[in-house]
């Protein structure tokens, strides 16, 4: 009997063993089994991040080249109307002055360009009850300046600039005075004055070549050697040809 049960007790003692050294294997080196999946996860996180940032690079640079296609012209034309509140005497009340604009502006990089503008204002002044009959007379102001302009603020579909002008403006107040000197009846004299036009202007663009100009401008005059300081607005089309 026991040369039969001796076989018997050496395996189980084997197994036994065995047991007991797989356990000892899976003990001192846990992180076998369990480390694998934090470093799976890990690997999937990086490999979003990664394609993020290649999507957000991707986007970038298809908004650069599209604000390069739209300001990297050379030259660019402008022309529109406008409307300015002025004072045509020192104690007559402000006229509406409607106006045409046009200027052409040559650009040297994509923000910094050099323009010259030119515009003419038209109104009817109120000089009241007078021994000359003459109640509301016609008068105009022309004007050529040239100065700087500088784009600060760049999209794909818009932008805003600001721009400094000066010049020379030329008045008319006795066109419509039936021969009556302007000053008589309160207007200033004809005569020339110098021009003064800081402005900002807000652009919407149809296209890279075209575009929408809205202009909130400031107008210094010096007629009749005093200053008149009027505010108004300008808009009109834009368009833009030739590659820096």
């Amino acid at each position: 009997m026991f040369l039969f049960r001796r076989p018997a007790l050496l395996l189980a003692v084997s197994l036994a063993a065995a047991n007991v050294l797989m356990a000892q294997s899976s003990s001192s080196n846990p992180s076998q089994d369990q480390g694998q999946p934090p470093q799976t996860t890990a690997s999937q996180d990086q490999g979003q991040v990664s394609v993020q940032a290649r999507i957000r690079k991707r986007k970038e640079q298809r908004r650069a080249q599209a604000i390069h296609d739209v300001y990297s012209h050379l030259y660019e034309a402008y022309a529109g109307m406008g409307y300015l509140r002025f004072s045509p005497g020192d104690k007559l009340q402000h006229l509406t002055y409607y106006a045409w604009d046009t200027g052409f502006t040559r650009y040297y990089s994509e923000r910094l360009g050099v323009t010259i503008d030119s515009r003419g204002y038209y109104g009817t002044a109120y000089v009241g009850l007078n021994y000359s009959s003459v109640t509301r007379p016609s008068v105009s102001t022309y004007a050529v300046m040239g100065g700087a302009t500088y784009r600060f603020y760049l999209q794909p579909k818009y932008s805003i600039s600001g721009r400094i002008l000066g010049g020379w403006a030329l008045g008319n107040f006795s066109g419509d005075t039936n021969g009556f000197p302007p000053t008589s009846l309160g207007l200033w004299p004809d005569g020339n004055s110098f021009a003064l036009n800081p402005s900002l202007n807000g652009e919407y663009n149809l296209s890279p070549a075209i575009g929408l100009r809205l202009t909130g401008d400031y107008f210094g005059t010096g007629f009749g050697s005093n200053i008149q300081s009027s505010f108004g607005f300008t808009g009109g089309i834009v368009y833009r040809f030739g590659k820096q």
